[in-house]
């Protein structure tokens, strides 16, 4: 298993944030959406927010890649739909990349209470 945390903001509305929470809501999401992220190797999605910023945490198997990743989003319809509709709540963060939305998070502290 693999474990990544990527981020990324909302933009900064109320109402906009309520209606991306509720597209998130347990089966609100699409099916097509759901099976190409399994297709791509992911095997949990978490996404927390606080104010209008998300952290989202992926948990994949050992042959995840986000290239593997990016080629199944660009085929599949579905993906691109939801992306933009997505983006219409979305806001890059202020480092990120043109065109980037989620962004890899570095780890920087693990404890094992062992």
């Amino acid at each position: 298993m693999q474990k990544f945390c990527l981020t990324l903001d909302l933009i900064d509305d109320p109402k906009s944030i309520e209606e991306y929470q509720n597209w998130h809501k347990p089966g609100v999401g699409w099916p097509g959406v759901r099976q190409n992220d399994l297709d791509a190797g992911i095997t949990n999605i978490e996404i927390y927010r606080t104010g209008n910023r998300m952290f989202m945490i992926l948990e994949t198997d050992d042959n995840f890649s986000f290239d593997k990743k990016k080629q199944l989003d660009a085929h599949c319809a579905k993906v691109q739909e939801w992306e933009a509709l997505m983006w219409k709540y979305q806001q890059a963060i202020p480092w990120a990349k043109p065109g980037e939305k989620w962004v890899l998070m570095e780890k920087i502290f693990q404890f094992e209470g062992k």
